[in-house]
């Protein structure tokens, strides 16, 4: 953690991502407003930041189209989209070290059939299956969690099944052997927690993709559905007013750069961390 620190994309990342962590889950206390909220519409729509409405009510990011407020609605936004990216990711490393390690483990029997199950989902166009499956369900968070978790295991399947190929003629796993350890414990408590350095640098670079991802659907209307506020639906609410109320879907636009930049600056600085852990 202190190499990760020193590493100036470590320190961003760590910075920027906590931030964003931290201001979603006290966005209750710190949104000011419902994010849904709509009063008097026609006073209080598209004001700009740092203005009050008729009303007295002071917007730091000002007012959408429907007089709502665009930073309680960006903070509860960073809810939905940081949490379908997380957990969209975790469904992934799930299902990856699962079929990978088994894979690996139980070579002969098991390798050919789930690599080549793997093979064949990694040669489907990945954003093609997302759209096909979220227009044949209703959208929502739910939904995009599943969708990109079954649609993004594949990489991090085949990155476990090489490590667990490479740690199998460790002695410490010929020494559990050995001792009697049942095959699936050995996996289980020798191997895998062994194999997941590359596991923990692929997931935090694919929640990154995981939040592009549930944006691009959500700003098309297969993700997360209005009023519900995320990132991609506030942009898309404001992609028609660019001109005379940017900040509509600028900020929220800003806000997804920095966070997707965040988390691949922190991949990469872990995969150095890690790599020279492992060197040393």
């Amino acid at each position: 953690m202190r190499e990760l620190w020193h590493d100036r994309r470590g320190r961003f990342g760590l910075i920027a991502v906590g931030a964003m962590i931290l201001l979603a889950v006290l966005a209750p206390w710190l949104a000011g407003s419902d994010p849904s909220a709509q009063v008097d519409v026609v006073r209080t729509r598209f004001l700009a930041p740092l203005t009050r409405d008729p009303l007295g009510v002071f917007h730091l990011l000002g007012t959408d189209r429907f007089g709502r407020d665009v930073w309680a609605r960006l903070l509860y936004g960073a809810r939905v989209s940081l949490g379908v990216g997380i957990l969209a990711m975790a469904v992934s490393v799930v299902i990856g070290v699962g079929i990978g390690g088994a894979a690996a483990f139980w070579e002969r029997r098991l390798g050919p059939p789930l690599m080549g199950a793997t093979d064949f989902a990694l040669a489907l166009p990945r954003v093609v299956i997302l759209l096909l499956l979220a227009a044949l369900w209703q959208p929502s968070a739910l939904l995009v969690i599943i969708v990109l978790g079954v649609t993004g295991w594949m990489s991090i399947a085949r990155l476990v099944y090489t490590e667990v190929r490479g740690l199998r003629a460790r002695p410490f796993v010929q020494a559990a052997d050995a001792l009697g350890a049942r095959g699936g414990s050995v996996l289980a408590r020798h191997i895998l927690p062994n194999a997941l350095t590359p596991v923990i640098v692929a997931g935090s670079l694919g929640v990154g993709n995981a939040i592009l991802l549930e944006a691009g659907l959500s700003f098309l209307g297969l993700g997360v559905q209005p009023p519900t506020p995320s990132w991609g639906t506030m942009i898309a609410s404001g992609r028609d007013t660019i001109v005379n109320a940017p900040w509509v879907a600028a900020i929220p636009g800003i806000m997804l750069v920095i966070v997707v930049i965040a988390f691949t600056m922190l991949g990469d600085a872990l995969r150095d961390s890690l790599a020279g852990e492992r060197a040393g």
